[in-house]
């Protein structure tokens, strides 16, 4: 059974902290006030869409290291499947994250359901500490919900 709980409270309050600039970015293309303060003392590259899609592109290539690191550890048909399935989430970042913040979003909403897949075969195969999907589907809930904001944004 899977409980939140169980997540140790560093990896619980580390993974929770990553997911700032997704919050960042959506505040800041829901509230002008915040926008505007952000781009004249930062620039664009810390608002709305700019900082949610460059920091998913980022944290979804990281995913790709970290699946690599548990699939490593495996033996025979896991670690070749686990191997081969840890480069896909770079690759698809690289080759599908493109063209305006809605489409670039969507594929990004897509990356991190495909890692939340391989997240379950890694966990499954018992590669992934006991906790990790305790810790992966909250995550990549809020992840995608946050995506969502300038994916379905006019």
């Amino acid at each position: 059974m899977l409980r939140f709980a169980d997540v140790p409270p560093a990896a619980r309050a580390l993974g929770f902290a990553g997911l700032l600039p997704f919050f960042w970015g959506v505040l800041t293309m829901w509230v002008q006030p915040l926008e505007t303060l952000t781009l004249d003392a930062v620039g664009p590259r810390f608002i709305g869409p700019y900082v949610l899609l460059n920091y998913g592109t980022i944290i979804l290539a990281f995913m790709s290291g970290v699946l690599w690191g548990f699939a490593a550890s495996a033996q025979g048909w896991a670690r070749v499947a686990g191997l081969a399935l840890s480069v896909v989430p770079a690759l698809w970042a690289f080759f599908f994250v493109t063209g305006g913040p809605g489409p670039a979003a969507i594929a990004l909403i897509a990356g991190f359901l495909g890692v939340l897949l391989i997240d379950i075969f890694l966990w499954q195969a018992r590669l992934t500490p006991p906790w990790w999907l305790a810790l992966r589907i909250p995550l990549t809930t809020v992840v995608c919900l946050c995506l969502a904001v300038p994916a379905l944004a006019p």
